[in-house]
């Protein structure tokens, strides 16, 4: 097969994976052990995430006229990819939590939900907790009122009793 087919087979498997991405965090990845490496990839398949190197060049071409064109200015040196496709902060934060152990991960820039993150953004995305645990909070907000509430009618009931 041609070179030039081989690298249009790849700039159109990025190109889907951009179509059912969620977000996309670019990541400087030099310096990362095999077995560093090792470990960060299966954590990003437990959490249904792609996480992939891809030459730059061929990132340009898949990312040009979609949602995540703004990537094209953070497309140097090396890139790894992640590619989120339900949680969008998901591959952030696993990125944020690794590399606490592993100090070459670094942030370049992502995408979450149509917005372009610088590095710092998208390092302040990965501290958002998991959609659950904020519906979670939510509703024991919600529930807290609702409890005092029926706390002091019962008061006011047993009162009125005596």
């Amino acid at each position: 097969m041609p070179k030039i087919e081989q690298k249009q087979q790849i700039v159109n498997e990025i190109k889907e994976k951009l179509e059912k991405a969620v977000s996309v965090v670019l990541v400087d990845a030099r310096g990362v052990t095999v077995e560093e490496d090792t470990i960060l990839r299966k954590k990003f398949r437990e959490a249904g995430v792609d996480y992939k190197v891809y030459k730059n060049t061929l990132l340009d071409f898949a990312v040009k006229d979609t949602a995540f064109e703004g990537l094209n200015a953070h497309l140097s040196g090396p890139t790894t990819v992640a590619f989120s496709y339900g949680d969008a902060t998901v591959a952030a934060a696993i990125i944020a939590k690794e590399s606490k152990d592993v100090k070459a991960l670094e942030f370049k820039a992502g995408i979450v939900e149509g917005i372009l993150y610088d590095a710092a953004g998208i390092e302040a995305i990965a501290n958002i907790p998991p959609k659950e645990e904020l519906l979670a909070k939510l509703l024991g907000s919600f529930k807290s009122p609702m409890s005092s509430f029926a706390r002091v009618i019962d008061q006011i009931a047993q009162n009125k009793e005596q």
